[in-house]
């Protein structure tokens, strides 16, 4: 798949989004720079994207703390709302017509392989192509093409409806996807140890 996915001309191929724009109340601390083993939970989505992509970039809020990453572009969306429709929406307009492939800064177990395969599924016309899990949308790791800025509502209703919702109002191209490990997301202080038993029975 990595071998396809050179193959792309970098002006066609989607640009990878790591989303780490949320406040993270539940953890009680930033996310992004929470020790998972020794590394900061936010590398782990970043490294498969960086796999499986020419351009990578975070888009987060002025103020989230973030920890050291290198020379991984940081672009800074608007203050408000606090909502992924708004790091989603600032990407693709500053993508400069390229589609994107987010994914959210807390989902460690995220492979190059999958984002791979949703970043040159065709889109069958539709402005979106979102992974499924058991039926259920996966709107935090899919691809989401020029069009959909337009048609999201992200003005201050938008900001107050589930992200889920805006999104199947875009009636997405959908992709069922058997591996649930791979959409967990780490939002309070025991997912984290979920997410660090997970790391080491696969170490084993």
């Amino acid at each position: 798949m990595i071998l396809f996915c050179a193959r792309v001309h970098r002006s066609q191929a989607p640009i990878g989004v790591i989303l780490a724009g949320g406040l993270g109340r539940r953890m009680g601390r930033p996310k992004a720079s929470a020790d998972l083993r020794g590394r900061p939970l936010i590398s782990y989505p970043l490294r498969a994207l960086r796999e499986a992509l020419a351009d990578v970039v975070i888009v987060a809020k002025a103020d989230t703390e973030l920890p050291a990453l290198g020379d991984v572009p940081v672009w800074i969306e608007p203050a408000n709302p606090r909502h992924p429709l708004a790091g989603i929406v600032h990407a693709l307009d500053l993508a400069r017509g390229r589609s994107v492939l987010v994914c959210a800064a807390d989902m460690p177990f995220v492979t190059p392989e999958l984002v791979t395969l949703i970043a040159h599924a065709d889109p069958l016309g539709a402005a979106a192509v979102v992974p499924t899990y058991g039926g259920e949308l996966q709107p935090l790791l899919a691809l989401y093409l020029p069009a959909a800025a337009a048609a999201f509502d992200h003005g201050a209703a938008g900001a107050n409806r589930p992200l889920r919702g805006e999104v199947a109002a875009l009636a997405p191209r959908l992709l069922e996807v058997e591996d649930r490990q791979s959409f967990f997301n780490v939002n309070t202080p025991e997912d984290l140890m979920k997410a660090a038993a997970a790391l080491d029975a696969t170490r084993r």
